[in-house]
This record gives C-alpha cells, structure tokens and sequence, in this order.
C-alpha cells in the first residue's frame, strides 16, 4: 500500500520555525520526484517546493525562497522541509506529494500521484 504520511506541523508565533517530514513507502523512493504544497482555506493548491531526491535539483515558490528548504533521506525514505521566518501567510494545510518520473519538472498538482494526508501550519501573528 502506498502510503505518505506527514507530521511537523503545528501552532508557531510570527518568526518561528518548523521542520515538516514525509514518511513514503510502497513506491520506490528515487522513482519520483517529492513535493510539498499548502492550501489555505478559499485559495487554491499551491506548489511550495519539490526535490528530485536522485540528484538533489531543488524548486522553490518565490514566496518561500530563502526561508524553506527540502532535503531528503534516501535511506530513510523521507522527505523534509525545514520552515524558518515563518509568516502568517504561511498558514495552510501542507500536503507531501509524489510524482513520476523523479525529474519530473511540472508543480501542477493533477500530475502529482500520490499524496499524504496534510499537516496543519498555523502562523500566528
């Protein structure tokens, strides 16, 4: 069974940080690429960073560039994304995300195949 299952998220002042993970399994890890996006309520799904966990190419959306970072575990077949200066714009439910091929380029959902079942971020002001 295919499963993504994110954890990470929480309550955090203006400022603060937070660390999202991504547990995958069911899939071979290095066959897709790993996202996270965020939605907040009345806005669309939105791409905030992707990771082609073979070579380690990074995207970031500009809104988050500077301020997140993705890495992945390979071993631990684990996706992360490390959230400082976080903002209250910020706050939405972030959802991990898998697509194939690993060097997939797009950031549109509908080609995503596999999602987690999102973790709630709330930035407060």
């Amino acid at each position: 069974e295919v499963q993504l299952q994110a954890s990470g998220g929480g309550l955090v002042q203006a400022g603060g940080s937070l660390r999202l993970s991504c547990a995958v399994s069911g899939f071979t890890f290095g066959d897709y690429a790993m996202a996270w996006f965020r939605q907040a309520p009345g806005k669309e799904r939105e791409a905030v960073s992707r990771i082609n966990p073979r070579d380690g190419s990074t995207f970031y959306a500009d809104s988050v560039k500077g301020r997140f970072t993705i890495s992945s575990d390979n071993a631990e077949k684990t996706v992360y994304l490390q959230m400082n200066s976080l903002k209250p714009e910020d706050t939405a439910v972030y959802y991990c995300a898998a697509a194939f091929p690993a060097n997939i380029a797009t950031i549109k959902p509908v080609f995503y195949d596999y999602w987690g079942q999102g973790t709630q971020v709330t930035v407060s002001s």
